[in-house]
């Protein structure tokens, strides 16, 4: 018989353990976790020039910004359209709508970014409910462009570019280093012939762009920082039907016909059916002035404006991984729930991290990452022990669920662990449970 549901904790406890988790302090980072500072437009590449190539048969395509030159003496190179190092803290082209309409600001990953506008809780139940938007034009948008693209981002992703058969077609996947530990995740989509555009995290910037440029090596492409464009997550059951009338272009059609993961590239208009709230929704990325109206369009056609701490809770609900929390450079995929974003077919494919994992695998995966029901009173958080028969293990995301009005959390723990088990609060053993996550998805809950 299922135990007692204890009565859900009060708005107080949901707010300190927003507190907790550093929504309402400085220098942290939903999409990772950490703080960071973008250093590097127009980086070029430092390492030695690579050897001569003989010519391509097939025609080039251009590449308007920037000037071919013979392979020997080319470089990998990022181009950077926007320079913000001189904002401290930086600000998204919104900012100034978000604090006219009395948005509560805070430093957000060396981001000044709307923790929310009236109730973190409504954002929250509006988005599952109906519909939200979301600022998060602080994301990292990369296009990859050149001969070359294709092959890179071969090595780059733990997962198979080649799935995507056709343009548009998006792609989930973790960039590894050579220990098998998460760089980063991203969502990669073919956008045309050499051509693909990459969304990577906002605070991992520095690192991520680091990252590109060492893996392309002397590869023939150009990476193109895209920080001139503004981006817009729209979210809920209301999401798709709210906004696409909405969207320039009279792209609306096109966009409602968009399949799960998959986009639209309609001049500078790029519309992608995805999300970070386990609903379904478009995000939008749009040149800065088009941006504008549509936030304001959006609005006005009654998008509840979300910010930071409504987004947390409803990606911790579905499931979500969070960067810096949930895995980082230290752990593998393999131990974070991202078996499945791992293709070792075909065993050709060469990326980077690829033995690691092999040799993980060969070893024994001992531990998984998987979900936390609190069956007693109090809030989990990170970093608390979890206590179980088969052994210890650690709650990398945890506060309180608005839709389950009770405590959730991401733990990782070994691989036999199940049932029942106890997360360490506040120096107390509390009962809890393991199950099987996502909590929340398309507004049901999936946990009992």
């Amino acid at each position: 018989m299922e135990a007692a549901r204890p009565p859900p904790p009060p708005k107080a406890q949901f707010l300190q353990s927003l507190r907790h988790q550093g929504l309402r302090g400085r220098n942290r980072n939903l999409e990772s976790g950490r703080a960071a500072r973008f250093v590097g437009c127009r980086w070029r590449s430092t390492e030695g020039a690579p050897g001569p190539r003989p010519p391509r048969q097939a025609t080039r395509p251009a590449i308007s910004q920037v000037k071919r030159t013979d392979r020997a003496q080319r470089q990998p190179r990022f181009v950077s359209f926007v320079d913000r190092e001189t904002q401290v803290p930086r600000q998204t082209p919104l900012n100034a709508i978000h604090r006219a309409g009395g948005a509560r600001m805070v430093d957000f990953g060396g981001w000044d970014m709307p923790l929310h506008y009236a109730s973190a809780l409504a954002e929250h139940h509006a988005v599952r409910q109906s519909c939200g938007i979301f600022d998060v034009s602080h994301m990292t948008v990369v296009d990859v462009i050149g001969p070359d693209a294709t092959a890179f981002l071969t090595r780059l992703l733990a997962n198979d570019i080649g799935k995507l058969r056709q343009p548009g077609q998006g792609l989930y996947s973790c960039m590894l280093n050579d220990a098998g530990g998460v760089v980063d995740d991203l969502i990669a989509y073919w956008t045309g012939d050499d051509s693909y555009r990459l969304v990577v995290n906002a605070a991992t910037r520095t690192q991520d762009l680091a990252w590109l440029a060492r893996v392309a090596d002397r590869d023939d492409v150009v990476l193109r920082h895209r920080d001139d464009l503004l981006m817009v997550a729209v979210q809920g059951p209301a999401a798709r039907e709210l906004s696409a009338p909405l969207l320039p272009h009279g792209a609306g059609t096109a966009a409602l016909a968009l399949k799960p993961f998959a986009s639209m590239l309609k001049e500078e208009l790029f519309v992608a059916r995805t999300g970070y709230t386990g609903e379904d929704g478009f995000e939008v990325v749009l040149p800065v002035a088009a941006g504008l109206d549509l936030w304001n369009d959006l609005a006005g056609a009654g998008a509840m404006r979300c910010g930071l701490g409504a987004r947390d809770t409803l990606r911790l609900e579905a499931a979500l991984n969070l960067y810096g929390q949930d895995m980082d450079s230290g752990t593998s995929p393999l131990t974070s729930g991202l078996a499945w974003t791992v293709a070792l077919e075909p065993a050709d494919r060469q990326f980077r991290g690829r033995g690691a994992l092999e040799q993980q695998k060969a070893a024994g995966i001992t531990e998984k990452l998987t979900g936390l029901l609190l069956e007693d009173r109090g809030i989990m958080r990170h970093g608390q022990r979890v206590l179980t028969p088969a052994g210890e293990g650690v709650i990398t995301s945890g506060g309180f669920s608005p839709t389950m009005e009770r405590s959730i959390a991401l733990a990782r723990v070994p691989v036999a662990a199940e049932g029942p088990c106890q997360v360490e609060i506040r120096g107390a053993p509390k009962a809890a449970r393991i199950v099987r996550p996502p909590f929340v998805r398309h507004g049901r809950v999936l946990v009992q």
